[in-house]
């Protein structure tokens, strides 16, 4: 009885979450070496990110001349440096093994980033076993693929944990690093725009988004002394088309509409108008535009911090043109936080994981699972915009 008592404190009880934080990554330590030495490595993207590092790193810095295996490089700057020492790490990308270390302890630290954000927001502890034992495509995603996203969002969860400890500079320079590896990071950048504002002050605003434009620039000055509209066109192409055969959000429509550019620009305008509609909610509920667009710096709870956070995110990804599989963990690990902040029963935020997990699970993508995908995401909108906020102090720092 005192076990079953212990084991039950360490999934309810948020004062517990350190301990059962801490069993998770040894668990997660000796899973990921049984899947790295048991499951087969998959070859997708790995070599063509280490050929497409080889050629900056031998001298070509026109970012039109640097190509792999799958295409052009389309990253920013960031992703040729983070990926170049990782060349040198693995004998020249051939070492898959030790590549596959690097990654299995850059998922401990992930998880850990992860951890911090639900341990001050006060979650429930068994959100963060679920996120370990419902991790199978994320797993994947980081050891078995070598993918460059959950590397991007490794950066931007430790950013979101500096912003929570007031650490600002520290944690504009973190984002603007998970940017430059991986431009889906940009999703927050609406949200943390929002933030800035109500905890800066303008003028601090502006220096926090100084920081950010300076970690873009720097890393990007070879490239762009070279030939800058080649760095900016690749780096930062909008209009990338995607393959339809690779689509998990978007398979109940034909081809041909999937590619037509007036359905592209039907979701960007679909985004901005339920963006613009939710941080609303949210500028109203933290007093309006006036003290949004002040000089007077003001504390935020962490609660409602994420929240915004998260939640611009999260539209981003519900109106994607195209979404493949590695691109999971753009928002797997928030998912929980943000049910878990609404009103919908247990059982109903249940449901929607695991219809959220069967859609992701499904290989090849089918118009059933897209389509259980999109009612799950309207599921977790309309609880948004329905969510009881956390009550704000408005207090301003001295």
């Amino acid at each position: 009885a005192a076990l079953v008592s212990w084991v039950w404190s360490l999934l309810t009880d948020t004062k517990q979450i350190g301990i059962t934080c801490v069993l998770l990554l040894l668990a997660e330590a000796a899973l990921n070496l049984v899947i790295i030495h048991k499951v087969p490595y998959t070859e997708i993207d790995w070599r063509a990110y280490m050929d497409e590092v080889e050629g900056a790193i031998n001298g070509t810095y026109d970012y039109t001349q640097l190509q792999g295996g799958t295409g052009p490089l389309v990253y920013p700057a960031g992703f040729v440096y983070f990926f170049g020492g990782l060349y040198y790490a693995t004998d020249h990308g051939h070492d898959i093994l030790t590549a596959q270390y690097i990654f299995g302890t850059f998922y401990l630290i992930f998880m850990s980033a992860v951890f911090v954000i639900y341990s001050k927001t006060k979650m429930p502890p068994y959100l963060c076993v679920w996120m370990c034992v419902a991790a199978f495509r994320i797993h994947s995603i980081f050891v078995l693929r070598l993918f460059n996203d959950p590397i991007a969002m490794l950066f931007l969860y430790l950013a979101i944990g500096c912003f929570m400890t007031n650490r600002w500079s520290f944690g504009s320079m973190l984002f603007s690093m998970a940017v430059s590896i991986k431009m889906n990071v940009l999703l927050y950048a609406p949200g943390l725009l929002v933030v800035y504002l109500y905890c800066c002050g303008v003028a601090g605003t502006i220096v926090q988004l100084t920081i950010c434009a300076t970690f873009q620039i720097v890393p990007a000055i070879p490239f762009l002394l070279t030939n800058p509209m080649g760095y900016l066109s690749r780096a930062f192409n909008l209009g990338r088309q995607f393959m339809y055969k690779w689509t998990v959000n978007w398979k109940l429509v034909d081809e041909d509409l999937f590619l037509d550019r007036r359905f592209h620009l039907a979701l960007l305008a679909a985004h901005l108008a339920v963006l613009g509609l939710l941080l609303r909610r949210y500028v109203l509920h933290l007093g309006g535009w006036g003290k949004l667009w002040s000089f007077t710096p003001r504390t935020m709870s962490p609660t409602m911090m994420v929240t915004i956070l998260f939640a611009s995110n999260f539209v981003g990804v519900m109106f994607a043109r195209s979404l493949h599989y590695q691109f999971y963990s753009w928002y797997f690990h928030t998912l929980p936080w943000l049910l878990w902040t609404t009103r919908l029963p247990v059982l109903a935020r249940l449901m929607v994981l695991l219809a959220i997990e069967y859609s992701w699970n499904t290989y090849p993508a089918t118009p059933l699972s897209s389509g259980v995908l999109h009612v799950a995401h309207v599921a977790i909108l309309l609880a948004l915009f329905t969510a009881v906020l956390p009550t704000e102090r408005h207090k301003k720092l001295e």
